[in-house]
């Protein structure tokens, strides 16, 4: 006789034990049992009420897990909706103070135009909502079932029916579709295309540079000196030892003031044939008063070196070179180096590149490679460092090497200051005036060298806000520096090909 199995006992286990866990504090944790098959088998058996007593207990577990789901997913909708509303608001009241970054200069809020800026605000505004309202308006039709490629598009079917027969729904979005099929595709498909050339043009130019400096690499290639030139280093105070000029300009950097002065104090070039200008727009009184205490503790200890301080601060950086290079003194020095608050040059820093103008008159920029001393501190730090590294070591180098021209990076670099004069000197009309004295340099002929193996230390921003600040910096003006100087570079001859400065 086979055994008999009581499968409804007290003892066998029903289904598969789920710990389920409440987050609201008005429930505590619970073991559920998912129903198992049997439970759901409509036999008849002796033990009926068995069954019926266990199915009443699913059921009830059944509806604790739909509860902790529905509990679940309405915390979520809640907390996109709060991320959602914070979104907007914020949105709103930066739109509302006629701002989209916090680091608007005061030049940029006098030449602004209030009419034209309150007419650019509410165009931002009017294209948000009407953005949001078609999002609506396609998540609808979504629903609807009209989706583009999909078999059972309706589209055609809604175009054919007399106007009677459809809801004010169908006709809207019927006809929206008409006009973005004449209207929005076309000028969206050009851009699109326009976006893709774009891309190309950087690819080619990327890969053009890096092919670039493969060869430079090879080759070894790199600006070197007339031996004359050096040999007149080595002769010691009788050699080539021009007048420098160096600015320091800074504006309350109470951090990195003393490193910079020190550092630039203690560039090995005679005491005679130099002269050091702290240019500060501090606007701090005890960040002027140390800096003052600064430069008078150098100079009781020899070296030459004098402090400025703008009452005005016009013009920031550009304006504070502009007033500079105004004084009188000027007039005798024959070269101008520049550094910022937070750059320490080498003490060797102008043997290695004031050299380099000697025999070489339409020579107007030695500019040298930036070295970080925090390049390894976090992760930001580390991708700026390969960002920049590509820049001096690609781009920079590589444009140097072939057409004597780049971008000024506004630090660690000589100019001659013939070259400033005949190129119109400093000005404010945007905010990357190194960018703007370089490219109105190039046009009237002068000639750039980039030396990749000098360093001039730095720091780089460690935390996301400061490095943002320096990014809107950066990116703030190129784009009205193009439309400044486009007539300019298009009624321009500048011979693209030169190695006259070069030597292998």
């Amino acid at each position: 006789m086979a055994p008999s199995f009581d499968w409804w006992g007290k003892d066998s286990h029903r289904g598969t034990p789920v710990v389920v866990k409440m987050e609201n504090p008005n429930w505590s944790m619970v073991e559920l049992e998912v129903p198992s098959e049997g439970d759901f088998l409509n036999t008849d058996s002796p033990s009926r009420l068995g069954r019926d007593k266990s199915r009443n207990k699913n059921a009830k577990q059944l509806t604790w897990v739909l509860l902790l789901r529905a509990h679940k997913a309405a915390g979520c909708l809640t907390s996109i909706a709060t991320a959602m509303v914070t979104l907007g608001s914020a949105i709103k009241r930066r739109i509302h103070s006629g701002r989209t970054d916090i680091e608007t200069t005061d030049i940029d809020r006098e030449n602004e135009n209030p009419t034209v800026k309150t007419r650019f605000y509410t165009f931002i505004k009017i294209f948000l909502w009407l953005s949001v309202f078609l999002l609506g308006f396609e998540v609808a039709a979504y629903f609807k079932g009209w989706h583009f490629g999909a078999p059972h598009l309706q589209l055609q079917y809604l175009l054919a029916m007399p106007f009677g027969f459809q809801d004010i729904f169908d006709s809207l979005y019927s006809q929206w579709v008409l006009f973005r099929v004449e209207y929005v595709a076309p000028p969206t498909q050009f851009l699109a295309n326009a976006c893709i050339v774009l891309f190309l043009i950087q690819s080619i130019d990327r890969l053009v540079l890096s092919l670039g400096c493969f060869w430079i690499r090879l080759k070894n290639i790199k600006p070197v000196p007339k031996q004359d030139a050096v040999a007149d280093l080595e002769s010691g105070e009788n050699g080539f030892f021009p007048m420098v000029l160096v600015q320091i300009p800074m504006c309350n950097e109470k951090e990195v003031y003393q490193q910079s002065i020190a550092a630039v104090c203690n560039l090995d070039w005679p005491k005679s044939k130099i002269l050091i200008q702290v240019l500060d727009d501090s606007d701090d009184p005890s960040t002027r008063l140390l800096i003052k205490e600064e430069v008078n503790k150098w100079q009781q200890e020899g070296a030459h070196i004098l402090y400025r301080h703008r009452v005005i601060r016009d013009g920031y950086k550009a304006g504070n070179l502009k007033s500079a290079m105004n004084c009188s003194y000027v007039k005798d020095y024959e070269f101008v180096a520049i550094f910022d608050a937070d750059f320490q040059p080498t003490p060797d820093f102008l043997k290695r590149t004031v050299p380099h103008f000697k025999g070489n008159e339409d020579l107007g920029l030695v500019q040298a490679r930036w070295s970080f001393v925090n390049k390894d501190e976090n992760l930001l730090t580390r991708l700026q460092n390969i960002n920049l590294a590509f820049h001096f070591e690609v781009e920079q180098q590589v444009n140097g090497i072939f057409i004597n021209f780049f971008g000024f990076n506004g630090t660690a670099g000589v100019w001659r200051i013939k070259a400033l004069e005949d190129s119109g000197g400093w000005l404010e009309r945007t905010t990357v005036e190194d960018m703007d004295i370089a490219v109105r340099a190039h046009l009237h002929g002068w000639k750039f060298i980039f030396l990749n193996d000098v360093e001039c230390q730095c720091e780089l921003p460690e935390s996301y806000e400061a490095y943002r600040k320096q990014q809107h910096r950066w990116h703030s003006g190129p784009m009205q520096l193009f439309r400044l100087c486009l007539p300019a570079i298009i009624r321009s001859k500048v011979y693209i090909f030169s190695n006259t400065l070069l030597k292998s």
